[in-house]
């Protein structure tokens, strides 16, 4: 669902009352449910489901059970277990399916968690995800709100998986380009959300995260600077970006989330005129497992960067002005 109709419908649930212990919902919109159980533990939920985005079942399972899991990770937490979501036509071979969740399974277990059930229903298209649940210590929770002017923006995965997967259902992807791609894509946050949970517990300064998924990164980028009022300066050749993405956005592969994603955010985004139809396909473009995006103290940038070899960051923009109205927060690409 696109970010206007999402808006839409989830606003009257926004008018509920909401229990003490529910520390993130609706209210606020982040990546997943925090509910505190007691001073030392808070549970955390999500769920997260879609049509395959590769042909290999196998591959598919594994992509859509690491985007699932992702969310747990946005928030700072660690994923316990998951419950399979299978949507699945009566006419299409039971053992396709095995393989996804065999997929998908084998990336929980990756994650040190484990499948513990699900529910499956017939449907004109295949569709697999999950219900995920993870734990969090009450005080170490991130959340899209709290960047601050003088942040640094880091993101932790290339941008381009939905180009790419695009090019790949038309049949115009290379097949190194679709591996890189699936590579990225089934690459668990694990790794990234502990580093900036060890950074936070050290000396704070993780102020905001948020994963990239459908909206791309201007519009999760865009969750987080309303939710922070402050506004955002990004440099486009700062971006990482998947082999020859730009060359599958010259051609025309673009998603069709990536229209739906300009038409909502794109009010509140300016970009610089040198900035062509390429670079904006590819700020818009909806990711599927992207990476995640932290707003850090200036002071933490050595530390994380220091990690590349095994946890790649990018630095990408900054935080820029601090508003007293959503209305004046603006997005700026260089």
């Amino acid at each position: 669902m696109g970010p206007a109709a999402l808006a839409q419908v989830l606003r009257p649930l926004k008018d509920q009352h909401f229990p003490p212990s529910l520390l993130v919902g609706l209210s606020a919109a982040d990546d997943a449910a925090v509910y505190q159980v007691n001073e030392q533990q808070a549970i955390i939920s999500t769920a997260d489901f879609f049509p395959p985005v590769v042909d290999d079942p196998y591959v598919f399972g594994a992509v859509a059970a690491a985007n699932a899991m992702s969310d747990v990770y946005a928030m700072g937490g660690e994923v316990l277990m998951a419950i399979n979501l299978v949507a699945w036509p009566d006419d299409l071979d039971p053992a396709l399916l095995s393989e996804i969740l065999r997929g998908g399974a084998e990336t929980v277990a990756r994650a040190q968690a484990v499948i513990a059930g699900g529910h499956t229903v017939s449907d004109h298209e295949p569709k697999y995800g999950l219900a995920v649940t993870g734990s969090v210590h009450p005080q170490r929770i991130f959340t899209k709100g709290g960047a601050q002017p003088g942040d640094l923006l880091v993101l932790s995965k290339p941008l381009g998986t939905g180009l790419i997967t695009t090019a790949h259902k038309r049949e115009q992807v290379a097949d190194e380009d679709l591996a890189a791609a699936v590579a990225s894509m089934m690459r668990l946050n694990r790794d990234a959300s502990r580093a900036l949970a060890d950074l936070a517990a050290l000396s704070g300064g993780v102020h905001a995260v948020t994963d990239v998924t459908g909206f791309g990164l201007l519009g999760h980028a865009w969750e987080m600077a309303s939710q922070s009022l402050t506004s955002m300066r990004f440099t486009f050749s700062s971006l990482p970006l998947l082999p020859h993405v730009e060359e599958y956005a010259a051609r025309g592969c673009t998603p069709g989330g990536m229209s739906r994603n300009r038409a909502y955010f794109g009010p509140h985004v300016r970009l610089d005129a040198r900035l062509d139809a390429i670079a904006e396909a590819i700020l818009w473009d909806p990711q599927t497992s992207g990476g995640l995006l932290a707003a850090i103290a200036p002071e933490l940038w050595p530390r994380l960067a220091a990690l590349k070899a095994t946890v790649p960051f990018w630095l990408i923009g900054e935080v820029t002005t601090r508003h007293i109205e959503e209305a004046q927060v603006l997005l700026e690409v260089y």
